[in-house]
């Protein structure tokens, strides 16, 4: 399995589409070494401004799925 590690440097644009969060974003992504490092998988680092604007864009997401369900569905 390949690891990675990505730093997310700017989101450029957040949108829901047919159910689906799509983001649009400047990211650095490098090979991670697996032979020191004991956890396997992918490495998401950002910045503490970057995290909060992702943490409200996907607040302001998951409100227009909810606006979008039908009153029965709530």
């Amino acid at each position: 399995m390949k690891t990675f590690q990505i730093e997310l440097q700017k989101i450029k644009s957040m949108a829901n589409r047919n159910g689906l969060i799509e983001a649009r974003i400047g990211a650095l992504v490098l090979p991670k070494n697996t032979r020191g490092d004991d956890d396997a998988g992918t490495t998401l680092s950002m910045d503490e401004a970057t995290a909060r604007v992702l943490l409200l864009l996907l607040k302001q997401q998951l409100a227009e799925f909810d606006g979008r369900k039908a009153r029965s569905q709530r």
